[in-house]
């Protein structure tokens, strides 16, 4: 009998010394095969920690960054997503403009103008969630120069469109490249501490509001002169910028920990701290690796079914009312008195004036305040509070809208500030697993609002002014309840690293390869 037990399990104690710890290994192996056994391969590894635990020192990611803090590293990362930022504003910004024009130009009916519009909200509709699922399973720096550089290409090409079909073709190519914009602000979030976290990305919107300036600047000195083609090309700037410098952007060290990749993470801390003129802490880097990332599907996990399906509808209602606000003023504009006071409005084909573009100018530089606000709101009554106060004030505003342009300034600023803080919201609900997929698909339904828009602010205007109005303020009520219901405040909150609720730690002293089998706390006993 005992030879036979010994025969079954034959036990291999091997002991090894790292540098503050004893690893006790014990190995069940299978008999040889001339030895008789019913018994499968068993592989149970005991850790014991013969040290002194408190004097062992570990951090995170979320430490180091935090005790790292904001400094010039932040600035420099702020201007380069921040131009990118401006060049998403100025090609959106660019709809509102050359619309009329090629209205009037090429003789386009309503719906082939609104066409115009819509057609550049498909491509980023369709691109958004591939450019999450991308930034989340191959790294927020890849994403944002591949989605940038293609903006750039197809941009500098819309400029050359003989005829409305190629037009079509060519600006969706360039919404296909816009939908990875909105991940410059999934990488931006990871480099940010707590306590900058929500004043930081409401003023890198001043980048936005910026580059919708700038736009209609550039409108103002080109259409008059050198027409819309010239404009389409000017307006690509900001990309030739970030593509010239784009060799600068970091990765982000929280997906470089999650994929397992704990020296580049390391190597990373250490180059923003001696940027900002601080240190990393002492000790040892620990990781939480997770194998799955970018899945939809995890969106739905049930702790955030809920918060994903209000995220979706904030994000619709924010940029079907922020580009309806747009596409409306420009319109307002164009059809002069027609449309003040009276239910039906029939616009006719009349270009753009200095005046206009005054106008226009005014009333998009209602963006800054509106910024200004969020910015004071946001830490002070938190993110959930501050979307609502903002979708509510929209929805008082837009009725009077054809009446007085200063509600077009009062309505614009408030669903400026609001998307500013849904991009604030978005990022911190969502663990660095999904984070970008969740920005990403949340960015797809505001694409479907966006979508829409054109056909409510350039279609069903010319039929009904009011009715038209109406439909912007349902739509940012519900935005308002949305708001409020949402489970989780995240003023305050540490960005969460993983989906998962085993995860698996490793250390950064520890040689690649030399990683044990399983996983999570079962693994540590």
């Amino acid at each position: 009998t005992i030879q036979r037990l010994k025969s079954i399990y034959l036990f291999s104690l091997v002991t090894s010394q790292t540098d503050d710890k004893s690893i006790l290994t014990v190995h069940e192996e299978q008999p040889g095969k001339d030895e008789p056994s019913d018994e499968g391969v068993c592989n149970i590894q005991v850790q014991v920690d013969f040290g002194d635990s408190k004097d062992r020192k570990t951090f995170t990611v979320e430490e180091a960054v935090e005790a790292i803090g904001f400094g010039r590293f932040q600035w420099k990362l702020s201007m380069l997503t921040g131009v990118a930022w401006m060049a998403d504003a100025m090609e959106m910004m660019l709809l509102s403009i050359v619309t009329p024009q090629l209205r009037c130009e090429w003789r386009l009916s309503s719906w082939k103008v609104a066409f115009i519009t819509a057609i550049v909200f498909i491509g980023m509709m369709v691109s958004s969630s591939l450019w999450g699922n991308i930034s989340d399973k191959y790294g927020r720096k890849l994403c944002l120069i591949l989605c940038m550089l293609w903006t750039l290409h197809y941009g500098l090409l819309s400029a050359f469109a003989p005829v409305y079909s190629w037009i079509l073709v060519l600006r969706c190519l360039v919404g296909f490249g816009l939908g990875g914009a909105p991940q410059s602000v999934t990488l931006y979030t990871e480099f940010l501490p707590i306590k900058s976290r929500g004043i930081s990305i409401i003023l890198l919107g001043v980048f936005w509001a910026l580059g919708a300036v700038f736009e209609v600047l550039l409108a103002m000195v080109v259409m008059p002169t050198l027409g819309w083609k010239w404009l389409l090309a000017f307006s690509t700037f900001p990309l030739v910028v970030f593509a010239a410098s784009c060799c600068w952007l970091p990765e982000s060290a929280r997906f470089d920990v999650l994929r397992g990749r704990e020296d580049k993470a390391l190597d990373t801390l250490k180059y923003i701290a001696a940027a900002n003129g601080s240190s990393v802490p002492t000790g040892r880097l620990i990781a939480n690796t997770q194998t799955e990332r970018g899945r939809i599907r995890d969106l739905f996990i049930p702790e955030y079914r809920k918060t994903t399906l209000l995220v979706w509808l904030i994000w619709f209602c924010n940029a079907f009312s922020y580009y309806g606000i747009v596409l409306l003023t420009t319109e307002l504009f164009q059809s002069g008195s027609a449309c003040s006071g009276e239910w039906f409005c029939n616009l006719e084909c009349n270009y753009l004036t200095i005046h206009d573009y005054v106008d226009l100018l005014w009333t998009t530089l209602a963006e800054f305040p509106g910024i200004l606000v969020t910015l004071w709101m946001i830490d002070r009554i938190g993110r959930k509070k501050s979307m609502a106060i903002c979708f509510l004030l929209f929805s008082v505003s837009i009725l009077p809208l054809a009446v007085l342009t200063v509600f077009i300034f009062i309505a614009r600023a408030c669903i400026t500030g609001g998307w500013q803080v849904a991009y604030v919201y978005t990022p911190e609900v969502f663990p660095t697993a999904t984070r970008a997929i969740g920005i990403g698909t949340g960015s797809g339904m505001a694409r479907v609002g966006a979508l829409i828009t054109p056909f409510i602010a350039q279609v069903l205007l010319k039929s009904s002014v009011y009715l038209t109005l109406s439909v912007y303020l349902i739509c940012c009520l519900l935005g308002t309840v949305a708001s409020l219901v949402l489970p989780m405040e995240t003023t305050g909150r540490s960005l969460q690293e993983s989906t998962q609720s085993t995860m698996e730690p490793k250390n950064m002293e520890r040689p690649h390869g030399s990683e044990t089998s399983g996983t999570g706390v079962d693994r540590y006993l």
